[in-house]
């Protein structure tokens, strides 16, 4: 594997804990902003929201750009947007900072999945794509608690200046570190990539990860009111928790990474089943502190085990546009994220309780593993189409050389 995927990864580690910190800070967001939780958890959607929009229009504007140039633009952008949410006076400042960050985090996401893409061979497409997943994973296990123990000492602005800083050390290892890679001889045609949106494996990618997505972060995204609330744990307990989410998504990249090439419609079936069965299980148990802190581990383990099938797979049919194919991943991921808290927090306003937020997320993967089906199938009979073409195309050869022979005998 290249450096500078790893570099990538690492550059990831910021861009994550950004991303998913939020999930440990709500409570003191809110009461220092004198909104409730749930209008507190729409400012995870609106990263999410930022990252969808951002993704595809960051791809087709930078698309005949430098790629480690535009990589360095936008981690730049990114921790000054940092800096805004650390020094953001009111609810409304922060929230356009969340959106602003999330911009630039899209953007760098579908420039660097394009970039690890093009580095590797098609058959390590899945563990290249796991090493970036490796740096939100690790950002799950360092970070994001570590946001959470910041928040609970320091404040949650001490959480933000914290990235703002992971920020500037990924900018010198992007500067330092990523080699300057040449354009393609042939410039990326835009009409060219767009065409991948006529074909149905796309749109099912699309609708596959965010159902994945959303049913695991519809839960997490309220993970911190749940352990507190519902299952009585002390708020200390708190960073902890969020820590083995993210060491089970760790342990679940790797895993996932290393099969998910070979088998990865059997990654995706049996990580998303899982999934569904410890949403279910949370649901069950959150009133259960050793169960609840077993499941964080397990749905963190389930979900990042399947992350790098999701990816490899709309590589794998989008591969005629890969900076699109990038950046579509990166939008599908953050539909699931901004549906997710959505759902969730609707949920908790209609009274049901934060342990409902579970059974939301796990009706979202039972879809998800119905999408599955529905894209294997699909792929299935366009397979046998394909050899029922080719062995009439042999038959079609065997008759005319057969002619051929009567003809000169």
């Amino acid at each position: 594997m290249p450096l500078a995927v790893y570099i990538l990864g690492l550059s990831v580690f910021a861009l994550g804990t950004s991303e998913f910190m939020l999930s440990g800070l709500l409570p003191p967001i809110a009461e220092d902003m004198n909104v409730s939780i749930p209008r507190a958890g729409l400012l995870i959607s609106a990263f999410a929201i930022g990252m969808v929009i951002g993704a595809p229009l960051l791809a087709v504007a930078t698309l005949r750009l430098p790629r480690r140039t535009t990589l360095i633009a936008l981690i730049s952008v990114f921790g000054l947007g940092q800096v805004a949410g650390a020094l953001a006076p009111t609810y409304e400042v922060l929230f356009v900072s969340r959106v602003v960050s999330a911009f630039a985090c899209a953007g760098f996401w579908a420039v660097g999945a394009a970039v690890a893409i093009a580095m590797v061979p098609v058959n390590a497409r899945a563990r290249a794509m796991a090493v970036m997943i490796g740096g939100l994973s690790i950002a799950n296990v360092l970070g994001v608690p570590l946001g959470a123990f910041l928040g609970e000492n320091l404040g949650w602005r001490s959480a933000f200046w914290a990235v703002g800083a992971a920020s500037a050390v990924a900018l010198v290892g992007v500067m330092t570190l990523i080699p300057r890679i040449p354009l393609p001889a042939e410039k990326p045609q835009l009409r060219r990539e767009m065409a991948i949106y006529r074909d149905r494996q796309v749109w099912l990618s699309v609708v596959l990860t965010a159902l994945a997505a959303g049913g695991v972060f519809c839960a997490f995204s309220y993970l911190a009111p749940l352990l507190t609330d519902v299952a009585g744990l002390e708020s200390g307990w708190v960073p902890t928790v969020l820590a083995l989410f993210g060491f089970g998504a760790l342990v679940g990249t790797t895993i996932g990474g290393r099969v998910a090439d070979a088998h990865l419609f059997g990654v995706l079936l049996s990580g998303i089943a899982a999934s569904t069965v410890f949403l279910a299980a949370l649901a069950l148990f959150a009133s259960n502190q050793a169960a609840v802190i077993a499941l964080s581990f397990l749905l963190g383990l389930s979900a990042f085990y399947t992350a790098p099938a999701l990816n490899a797979r709309m590589f794998n049919v989008a591969g005629a546009a890969p900076t699109l194919a990038g950046a579509t991943t990166t939008a599908a991921f953050n539909l699931g994220n901004t549906g997710g808290p959505w759902l969730g927090g609707a949920v908790i306003d209609a009274d049901f309780g934060f342990e409902a937020t579970a059974w939301a997320g796990a009706a979202m993967t039972v879809a998800a593993l119905a999408t599955v089906v529905v894209s294997l199938r699909l792929q299935r009979a366009r397979g046998s189409a394909s050899r029922l073409v080719a062995a009439g195309s042999v038959g079609k050869g065997a008759a005319v050389e057969s002619a051929a022979d009567c003809a000169a005998g």
